[in-house]
């Protein structure tokens, strides 16, 4: 036998919602259309299209003329008390309220849900439960569906409140038919969707031309990750070799110190004993002298004439005297020639490392992503690049007498005793830095002229290589393509290169600033 066991049936609570509310029926009432409502909702509804006299169901959009009865539905309302009784499944999770930055269903009345979609056509927002008839109806399915949107409203003509369906190209904007008979009236106009297939075409365009740009500029990135990495790696293996180099000039350096030392400690050793040997036979001699004497002294007091002439000649007899000659002082000068030495040592290795220095730079590389740097226009910019200059003893002319830590030139009359260096310019009054300069570089230069007054001074930026020997002008700062001279007079300013003259406006001010932007390109 076969028996038909009837399956529960399952029921949410929004089966029996209103879909104004959203809440439990509360005297659900039915419309023409088979529709239920609270009666509340339903007539609060329908209260606001008195107006328009035309009255329809929020749900299926159906018109009714005139205002329909509302009767109530006895068997839903019974249902409905049956099952707050029993109990209803709660509410789901995901019910999909309307937050604060979703679109909400226009249709929805208390707490709206999120709308799902937006109709271009009734230029309303819909939630899933509200939208059903657009798949339901017939006349509804021809709508244009779009994903939910706040801006429904600006497809609205604000003029003639019609939907905007057309594009005017003679003013790019979007109009509606009735503009396009009225103030647009024989301009350039097309239908919104052959306008937005033109620009959908110039979009992809576009995207296809960000894309290849991405595509490059990522390519460029990776280049320059391996631009780093190749500099990283450049620079750890120059500094290891460097550490090699300098920990085996320190080694040789302090070899060469001991060895120094040594053989200072054992020429003072040999010297020492020499000295002390000569003054142990002085001492002897010293000790005979005495003897002798105390003898002679004694003889001296002898009554007995025989007995002093016996003994006379063999008191008398003295031994050979070590000669003063053979005694050499020179106080303090035993090792002023280790000393020169080493000075001369020390004096020739600062020269070849200030000569070396340049040479041991990084390699800067150009790169054309690189990010302009801008230029300073007033003296707080220019400060950010400021650096410190002192002046170079071996390259100042001997009318030049440098102080203030060789920060300071001040032009004598009377020649000064320089040594011979091959670095000092000969004859014109010029001095270089000691430093050398690259990049950008900002100092300032006070110039003070005899009494107080104003005078010409020199200021210039000139390569290491310039000239130096002679009266030549290869020599002359500003008269040659190794060199940049401003000329600072009482009452102008000149800016001489490679022999041309030119004329510089300006405030006149003891104060000059130079600034330079140089960096070496290989």
């Amino acid at each position: 036998r076969s028996e038909l066991k009837p399956k529960a049936v399952h029921l949410d609570r929004e089966t029996f919602s209103c879909p104004i509310c959203l809440d439990l029926l509360k005297d659900p009432v039915a419309t023409p259309c088979g529709h239920s409502y609270c009666k509340n909702c339903i007539k609060d509804h329908w209260d606001t299209e008195d107006e328009k006299r035309i009255y329809s169901c929020p749900q299926c959009r159906k018109s009714f003329i005139p205002r329909p009865e509302l009767l109530k539905n006895t068997m839903l309302a019974a249902l409905v008390e049956q099952l707050k009784k029993t109990g209803l499944q709660a509410a789901p999770a995901d019910l999909c309220y309307a937050g604060p930055e979703d679109v909400a269903c226009d249709v929805c009345t208390g707490r709206k849900l999120r709308a799902v979609k937006s109709c271009l056509f009734c230029l309303v927002s819909y939630c899933e439960k509200h939208l059903q008839p657009h798949f339901d109806v017939a006349q509804f399915k021809k709508h244009k569906l779009v994903e939910p949107s706040e801006k429904l409203q600006e497809n609205i003509c604000s003029r003639h409140d019609e939907v905007m369906k057309m594009f005017c190209r003679t003013d790019q904007q979007c109009i509606c038919i009735l503009c396009s008979m009225d103030e647009h009236k024989g301009h350039d106009t097309v239908s919104a969707a052959a306008e937005r297939t033109e620009r959908q075409r110039e979009l992809e365009g576009s995207r296809h031309n960000i894309q290849q740009r991405i595509q490059d500029r990522e390519e460029d990135v990776k280049l320059l990750q391996q631009e780093v990495e190749a500099i990283n790696g450049s620079a750890d293996e120059a500094v290891e070799h460097s550490e090699k180099i300098f920990t085996q000039l320190i080694r040789l350096m302090e070899k060469r110190r001991s060895d120094v030392k040594q053989q200072v400690r054992s020429q003072q050793e040999t010297e020492v004993s020499r000295v002390k040997e000569l003054q142990e036979k002085l001492e002897q001699e010293i000790t005979e002298l005495k003897r002798k004497d105390a003898e002679l002294k004694k003889l001296s007091h002898t009554e007995d004439h025989n007995q002093f002439l016996h003994n006379y000649p063999s008191l008398s007899a003295l031994s050979e005297s070590t000669h003063s000659s053979s005694i050499k002082i020179c106080p303090q000068k035993y090792f002023e020639d280790v000393t020169a030495a080493v000075s001369e040592l020390r004096d020739k290795l600062q020269d070849v490392l200030r000569e070396k220095q340049t040479n041991i730079s990084l390699t800067e590389t150009e790169v054309d992503v690189s990010l302009p740097q801008p230029e300073p226009k007033t003296r707080t910019d220019f400060l950010r690049y400021s650096c410190e200059i002192t002046l170079d003893p071996n390259t100042a002319a001997t009318s030049l007498v440098l102080s203030e830590g060789n920060r300071k030139a001040t032009r004598v009359s009377q020649h000064q005793s320089y040594s011979s260096h091959p670095d000092r310019f000969t004859y014109w009054v010029q001095v270089l830095s000691r430093e050398s300069l690259t990049g950008r570089c900002y100092w300032e230069v006070e110039r003070r002229g005899e009494s107080g007054g104003e005078g010409g001074v020199y200021v210039a930026v000139a390569y290491k290589n310039i000239c130096r020997a002679g009266r030549s002008e290869e020599c002359l700062f500003g008269q040659n393509d190794k060199s940049w001279m401003l000329y600072c007079d009482r009452n102008r300013y000149d800016f001489h290169y490679n022999k041309v003259s030119t004329p510089v406006s300006g405030p006149q001010s003891s104060r000059v600033g130079v600034y330079l932007d140089h960096s070496w390109r290989y």
